[in-house]
């Protein structure tokens, strides 16, 4: 079954400390039309995008795009945190045993990175050999063997390309919104139904021919957008790459779901990887 949605909604996301974070940026791609920002101009909380995503979910059916990994590594070394007792085997465990172990303000995860299991986190020289460190899950091996560059790994702290804390926090939302509405490849998708993926927006960017990292412009985010087979978003103001990056994405979410039918069943995804692992929609 190839499911239908009336929208594509894409998120970057953000793990700083804090209650309100500038590197939020949502964008929506409703129907045929150009993606728009939601509120842009808004700084939001993360708790404010969960309670946001839950109330949008039930309006219509959306898929809404994430940018943080949904669960570390797993099947290649059989653990999560190697050496330590009590940590569930499933993403859906992992969650919630995340969601315990950390006090922080707006799902922070700072304390469960730098306090409860810091031995597994790459913060700096300190820490030893960085690569020791560098683990990676079933569908960043794939993207990597097809030349798709996504090198950084969830147990990655520090630096500009680092997602642990990103990821780490997006857990936390993760948990919040189970059971609320379906997350793929860990729940089954339902026809007329929403859903949240994880996205990797760096791959939208290349399949809109492009071949840098980061869009700072609107005449780039158009020619971004064209290529995709989106109405250019004529945007008023030069966007910051949160920005693009989202619009590029909720129109790239909207082309490939509507015209690649292996979307939502890429080859490589089974049972026990969707369970474990979860899967970045767009690697196939």
């Amino acid at each position: 079954m190839t499911p239908q949605f009336d929208s594509f909604v894409a998120i970057d996301w953000s793990g700083a400390k804090g209650t309100r974070h500038k590197g939020i940026a949502i964008a929506e791609a409703l129907g045929d039309a150009a993606p728009r920002l939601v509120r842009p101009g808004h700084v939001w909380s993360r708790a404010e995008v969960a309670d946001w995503l839950v109330r949008a979910a039930a309006r219509r059916p959306t898929l809404f795009g994430f940018d943080f990994s949904f669960a570390p590594p797993i099947i290649a070394r059989g653990a999560y945190l190697p050496g330590e007792s009590g940590v569930p085997a499933t993403a859906r465990d992992f969650w919630a045993y995340v969601e315990r172990s950390c006090d922080d303000e707006d799902l922070g995860a700072a304390t469960f990175l730098e306090q409860r299991h810091r031995r597994h986190f790459y913060f700096g020289i300190a820490d030893g050999v960085k690569a020791d460190f560098m683990h990676f899950r079933q569908c960043d091996a794939r993207l990597n063997a097809q030349g798709g560059r996504k090198t950084a790994s969830a147990y990655d702290a520090i630096g500009a390309a680092q997602v642990a804390k990103a990821s780490f926090s997006g857990m936390r939302l993760l948990h919040r919104i189970d059971g609320k509405v379906a997350i793929w490849p860990i729940d089954p998708l339902i026809d007329g139904a929403s859903a949240v993926v994880e996205i990797y927006t760096r791959l939208y960017i290349r399949r809109a021919g492009l071949s840098g990292s980061k869009i700072r412009s609107r005449a780039e985010l158009d020619r971004a957008l064209q290529a995709l087979g989106s109405p250019p978003a004529r945007l008023r103001f030069e966007p910051d790459d949160h920005q693009t990056d989202a619009l590029i994405t909720a129109a790239g979410m909207r082309q490939l779901a509507t015209t690649d039918s292996s979307a939502f069943a890429p080859s490589g995804l089974t049972p026990a990887i969707a369970r474990g692992e979860g899967w970045t929609f767009g690697v196939l």
